[in-house]
């Protein structure tokens, strides 16, 4: 192979068209481009997202790095370090902690355990999620986690 004889594959070049160069030319007077109107002049249409004087799309939308989520779940969080100061063998749930004083006000919220902190005491956590840190750090204490749904 030289570099003289390289050359595309026959039929993969279009010839380019000739807009515009008398009509037997097959393009010609307009172009292809209809009669009058804006797409018709030179300089091409209108910008991208341009939607005709109305607000674009991408100004019409919050102008935040991310949408709320609608109807996302909430709950009421404690961390392990607190559990830790609990008995050995204790059941765990929101209404045992609200009698402990541990979650104060009116959490109607259901019950996640996070993993921050550590614990060594052994107990039974009955609670509607757990982070995965916090599951692994209860169960190495020789607890247990047991996930429950539905109202508490």
């Amino acid at each position: 192979m030289r570099l003289h004889s390289i050359a595309p594959k026959p039929g993969s070049k279009k010839r380019k068209r000739r807009l515009g160069r008398g009509v037997a030319a097959g393009q010609g007077a307009s172009a292809g481009k209809g009669m009058r109107g804006q797409k018709s002049r030179s300089g091409g249409s209108t910008r991208p997202g341009f939607e005709g004087g109305q607000m674009p799309l991408y100004r019409r939308l919050p102008k935040l790095k991310h949408f709320t989520v609608i109807n996302r779940k909430e709950y009421t969080i404690i961390n392990v370090a607190k559990l830790a100061s609990l008995p050995a063998n204790t059941e765990v749930t929101l209404a045992s902690l609200k009698e402990a004083g541990i979650v104060t006000g009116n959490n109607k919220n259901p019950l996640k355990i996070l993993g921050t902190g550590d614990i060594n005491v052994a107990i039974n956590v009955k609670a509607a999620a757990f982070t995965a840190s916090a599951r692994t750090k209860i169960e190495a204490a020789g607890g247990s986690c047991v996930v429950i749904t539905g109202r508490q």
